[in-house]
């Protein structure tokens, strides 16, 4: 590495690499160098404020000692053992995380990453209950793999349909906003609203056939589509129609967990536990590729004698469960959970400051560290200010001001995230709404009058 210089970095990254989600003419990565903390920065020296935890997922922040370390230490003892064998890795991270999930989900199936937990946590649903059919939400995204894809609900599935895995049926997200329910009455009181959209789920299970239904897929809180929190109720009640009609439920908590919401993971908040857990992102807070399935014991103990068809060469590898104990440890000890929930009240403040003074604010929506921003041209009509699956000219030069002043922030469609690693200070965070507030008056140039 040492023989490629730093104004190399870009320029054969572009002529060899191949991008995701991307047309490849038009991909403008930028080039860095380092990352500590909050920050990264760029070949050039510039700093950019990491407001989306790079890809939802360095909840600890960059460049944690602590980490490093352990990883280098696993690599020196043991840099890798096939996933027939057991390990002290491997021993250690099944212990840490019994404690910290919810119920008895205390067996641990490990992956790379949170597609292909998905997907596991699929083929033990249906393996487990004799039943194919998986019920997912319209706005969810969990992963690029083909079966994890096929359970997606995003436009991101459509690109690459038909997929190879049948037996998946949408439903719709309880996005109080846009409901689909309620145009006409949005002063439904929450009782109601969530009754509306369990009645639309319960319509749908009998419809496709409850004894043909697995397990109900979802995101605990929606991610890139929305952070679309759940109302009050609502898990409760997907958690009773489950048990009601022997379907299993499968909490997809790869965004939503290890501190993202101000709690170990968004099911602690509604004391809801479902039969199947998948994490990755904050698992190991992206130190290493590392994704899990978290099951009930009676779900392990159906393959006693019965053969789990499904692996993965690198299942279990040390150096990644390394980095997820120490991940989990720094967590604990430097009580980043904790940290979140205080935080959360403090960048609701934020938000809803936000939306007070700039028009283009349709509306807030956070939980701990996990927070969006929805802009419209109208606030009456809630016209987006960028199409369904699509941008527009004010989002492009949005992100971009944000960019040129060193803030590094996700806009998908019409929405902004705010996810910035569980360390970060108030003054951290005002650092970055100051920048905020500036990049808003170019989509309030955008507010159409509803006269």
């Amino acid at each position: 590495m040492s023989d490629i210089t730093d104004a190399e970095i870009l320029p054969l990254s572009l002529e060899h690499g191949f991008w995701t989600w991307s047309a490849q003419g038009k991909v403008t990565p930028i080039p860095i160098k380092k990352a500590k903390g909050v920050y990264f920065w760029d070949i050039e020296g510039k700093r950019y404020l990491d407001f989306n935890s790079m890809v939802m997922c360095v909840n600890i922040g960059h460049g944690n000692e602590r980490v490093i370390k352990a990883i280098v230490e696993q690599a020196q003892e043991l840099p890798f053992a096939g996933p027939p064998m057991a390990s002290k890795p491997r021993a250690t991270l099944g212990k840490l995380l019994s404690e910290i999930t919810p119920g008895n989900l205390n067996r641990f199936l490990f992956t790379l990453g949170g597609a292909d937990a998905n997907e596991n946590a699929i083929k033990l649903a249906r393996a487990y209950t004799g039943r194919h059919k998986i019920l997912a939400r319209y706005r969810s995204y969990h992963g690029a793999s083909a079966g994890a894809m096929a359970a997606t609900g995003d436009p991101r599935r459509v690109a690459w349909e038909p997929l190879t895995m049948p037996g998946v049926v949408h439903f719709l997200d309880p996005y109080r906003y846009r409901s689909t329910f309620h145009r006409t009455n949005p002063e439904i009181s929450e009782a109601d609203f969530t009754q509306d959209y369990l009645n639309h789920l319960e319509e749908i299970i009998h419809y496709e056939g409850p004894e043909t239904i697995a397990a109900i897929l979802l995101e605990t809180v929606t991610g890139t589509n929305g952070v679309i929190i759940p109302p009050e109720g609502y898990l409760q009640g997907v958690r009773q129609l489950c048990d009601r009609y022997g379907i299993l439920l499968i909490s997809d908590e790869v965004m939503s967990g290890f501190g993202r919401t101000g709690a170990w993971f968004a099911v602690n908040h509604w004391n809801m536990t479902p039969d199947l857990m998948t994490m990755a992102k904050g698992l190991t807070s992206a130190y290493a590729p590392l994704g899990a399935v978290a099951m009930r014991s009676e779900i392990a103990e159906h393959f006693s004698e019965r053969v789990y068809q499904g692996g993965l060469t690198y299942n279990s590898h040390p150096i990644c469960l390394a980095a997820a104990i120490a991940n989990i440890q720094v967590m604990q000890e430097e009580h980043l959970i904790e940290r979140a929930a205080a935080m959360g009240p403090v960048l609701h403040r934020m938000l809803t400051d936000l939306g007070e003074a700039h028009p283009s604010v349709g509306e807030v929506r956070s939980i701990g560290l996990f927070g969006i921003i929805e802009l419209v041209r109208n606030r009456q009509t809630k016209e987006p200010i960028a199409p369904f699956n699509g941008s527009s000219p004010e989002m492009v030069a949005f992100r971009k001001y944000m960019l040129d002043h060193g803030v590094y922030i996700y806009t998908h469609w019409h929405t902004v995230l705010i996810i910035p690693p569980l360390i970060i200070t108030e003054e951290q965070l005002a650092e970055g709404f100051a920048i905020l507030d500036k990049a808003l008056e170019i989509t309030d140039k955008a507010v159409k009058s509803s006269a």
